[in-house]
């Protein structure tokens, strides 16, 4: 669905019907983070929720702690969900460019790899679409006025 699609049907929808919506979309991107971590064998004891942002319908940004004591940021939505060590990243705004960095890199490993297999190349791809949306999210001085 395009974000003019979903524009117009979020217009049509009721108060209750958008709360709704939101929270299914949260409670859905809390599950996918904590199936990335126990995917990765990182078992989710508590979110830390003060620190979590959301930006509908694009990205969720969780702060989590695991059952080894470790804090993660693990970001899901509508781009891959990844983690990485909190400590790598002191604020959700650092932690969206922490991930744009860091899929950069990525898709730049990806690249270099010889013969690159199509659907790798297509991974890159994202990997690089979603990196310059989230650098563009942090860049916006607007969303983050509130936490200076």
């Amino acid at each position: 669905m395009s974000e003019e699609q979903n524009q117009s049907q979020q217009e049509a929808l009721t108060p209750e019907q958008q709360r709704e919506r939101s929270i299914q979309w949260q409670r859905s991107c809390v599950q996918a983070a904590q199936k990335h971590l126990a995917d990765k064998g990182i078992l989710p004891e508590s979110i830390i929720e003060k620190e979590c942002r959301y930006i509908e319908p694009l990205v969720a940004l969780w702060k989590i702690k695991g059952q080894n004591g470790k804090r993660y940021w693990v970001i899901t939505g509508n781009l891959p969900t990844d983690h990485i060590e909190s400590s790598a990243a002191a604020t959700p705004r650092d932690a969206l460019r922490s991930f744009s960095f860091h899929w950069q890199l990525k898709a730049d490993e990806i690249m270099a790899t010889k013969p690159v297999e199509k659907t790798q190349a297509q991974f890159a791809n994202l990997l690089i679409n979603r990196a310059h949306g989230l650098y563009d999210l942090f860049a916006k001085e607007e969303l983050w006025a509130s936490e200076a």
